[in-house]
């Protein structure tokens, strides 16, 4: 196993720059999800690494070397991609040893070495058949089981889960946060899924315009979004937000409304006030808030509903009597309220 370190690394195609000085040190062991939207930077970085992609400037460096000028396959590190990249002609014993047998690697060391990685993704009984003849899952189990077999210092994961169905993906997070538990490896996972960054990750790095905007532990970058886009990204269902200016002890909305602040504030600074979902609750006093529609799930309830025009989402634990056109008010836990700065997008710390 390696650390990986990610020194100041630029990317320009031509004139344009898509990554603008990316630092992250990944000690190694660590499992640390890149995420964020389409076009952010996550899988260029994650190309880097692999060797897939030239540096622009800066350095990557796994374990002491550093590996800018090392070919990709003398980087020791195996990567599993979106869409498996299997032989067909090939069954899954050979798929998973191809790489050792092109090292030259001796026949029965290759077959010890594929029935172990069988024997931890669950594929033993699959081993003669052709992928053709496998679900999404278990082909993506194969690519994995390719991986396991290499022995890397470094997995890199390229969204590896976004071609399967949700109840599949639920399942497969779970195997591969099992097999990182196991095997203890470096992993580099990138994803546009949230939920599988916060679920699988030691570590998240949200990633925006070619940027670090934030990183941490997934429960911290829930907890303390350092700024509007990680609050907006974090979180499902997303973060709610009101815009406005402090009026005393409320918050004066641009049509006029005022809803009480549970915290104090400088008077006539603008702000956005962000509340999660899950951190509202329906009270005899708090926010109005006009119900346009209920999403009972069984186990919990999902409220739409608007705020002086403005759509806001309530997520309550279990069943509620609440019907569309009803009006609600929402308390705010002073713990649970966030306050952003909407010129900068910051948060602001809220004295005690």
């Amino acid at each position: 196993m390696s650390t990986v370190d990610i020194r100041n690394v630029r990317k320009s195609y031509g004139g344009h720059e898509v990554l603008h000085g990316v630092s992250i040190h990944i000690p190694d062991g660590e499992f640390v999800a890149l995420v964020g939207p389409s076009g952010c930077g996550k899988s260029t970085l994650l190309r880097m690494i692999a060797g897939l992609e030239d540096i622009s400037s800066g350095d990557i460096a796994i374990g002491d070397r550093v590996v800018n000028d090392v070919v990709p396959r003398d980087r020791d590190i195996a990567m599993v991609f979106q869409n498996y990249a299997l032989y067909p002609h090939m069954n899954v014993r050979e798929n998973m040893g191809f790489a050792l047998k092109q090292r030259r690697v001796p026949k029965a060391q290759i077959e010890e070495r594929v029935l172990n990685a069988a024997r931890i993704l669950g594929l033993e009984s699959l081993l003669d058949r052709k992928p053709r003849a496998l679900s999404g899952g278990q082909r993506q189990r194969v690519a994995m089981g390719r991986a396991i077999v290499r022995d890397p210092n470094v997995f890199l994961f390229d969204e590896p889960l976004s071609n399967l169905d949700a109840k599949l993906r639920g399942e497969m997070r779970s195997e591969l946060k099992e097999l990182h538990q196991r095997l203890q490896t470096t992993t580099v996972y990138v994803t546009h899924d949230q939920i599988e960054a916060m679920t699988l990750a030691d570590r998240v790095v949200v990633m925006n315009g070619g940027n670090v905007e934030q990183e941490g532990p997934p429960l911290e970058l829930y907890d303390r979004p350092r700024s509007l886009f990680v609050a907006a990204f974090i979180g499902s269902p997303p973060m709610n937000f009101l815009e406005g200016f402090v009026a005393g002890n409320a918050l004066a909305l641009d049509h006029g409304e005022r809803l009480d602040l549970p915290v104090a504030l400088p008077t006539g600074d603008r702000i956005v006030a962000g509340v999660r979902p899950e951190h509202f609750t329906i009270a005899a006093e708090g926010w109005p808030a006009v119900v346009s529609v209920v999403e009972p799930t069984g186990s919990e309830t999902q409220i739409t509903a608007r705020i002086a025009g403005q759509i806001v989402r309530v997520l309550v634990r279990g069943r509620t009597e609440v019907k569309p056109g009803e009006t609600i008010h929402l308390s705010v836990p002073p713990a649970h309220l966030h306050i952003f700065d909407p010129g900068t997008g910051k948060r602001r710390e809220i004295a005690a």
